[in-house]
């Protein structure tokens, strides 16, 4: 993260919080927040609020760092594309984790990867880039985890696990050791997962549905 730049929040609903929160644990101050629900408002949680989305687009990309505080919903591809809007403009998004979380020192976090507290990430591991792992989730050894995923709180990804882009493992669901969860799929809370799942495959308990060809 760059000490330079001040920090702008992006949304504010319940992951925006979770992010400033962990900001605040960090030490690292928000300046301001900008999300289209604040319009009418001029304070936010003690942030001044710039106004909607508009609002960050009109500023200097190379005076401001931004945090995405929009969730992972399954099924939504929000988050993904406000992090790319910005990318273009040129906007920096810093990887950010929580100080109660455990990181091994080799773990390669992407640009504004988020680990939430209590994480465990293990050696060998790679998270990608917009990529959220949240409260209390695990992740083994050498797992290699895409961009735009949200592993949910409480899941735990055994060793060796790859996670394709845009995918969302569902709280406390459990992906056995060495398997492939490709790019879009969904497990649901609670789900354990025993095989290989295709992109855009949706396992919820022990049903599992594939996408429609075509």
């Amino acid at each position: 993260m760059s000490a330079a730049r001040s920090l702008i929040l992006l949304g504010a609903g319940g992951h925006a919080q979770v992010v400033l929160a962990l900001m605040a644990a960090s030490g690292r101050p928000v300046a301001a927040v900008c999300a289209p629900e604040l319009a009418s408002t001029q304070r936010w949680r003690g942030l001044a609020v710039l106004g909607a989305d508009d609002a960050l687009a009109a500023m200097d990309a190379q005076a401001f760092e931004v945090l995405n505080g929009v969730g992972h919903v399954a099924g939504s591809t929000l988050r993904a594309r406000l992090y790319q809007r910005f990318r273009l403009l040129n906007f920096r998004f810093p990887a950010v984790v929580h100080p109660s979380a455990w990181v091994a020192p080799d773990v390669c976090l992407d640009e504004g990867a988020q680990v939430m507290a209590g994480v465990i990430i293990q050696p060998g591991a790679r998270i990608g880039a917009n990529t959220i792992i949240n409260t209390r989730a695990s992740v083994d050894h050498d797992c290699q985890i895409g961009r735009d995923v949200h592993i949910a709180p409480g899941a735990i990804l055994c060793g060796s696990v790859r996670v394709g882009d845009g995918a969302f493992i569902g709280a406390g669901a459990t992906v056995i050791e060495g398997l492939s969860i490709g790019a879009g799929a969904l497990v649901g809370a609670g789900s354990v997962v025993l095989c290989d799942l295709a992109p855009g495959a949706r396992l919820l308990g022990t049903r599992l549905s594939l996408p429609k060809p075509g």
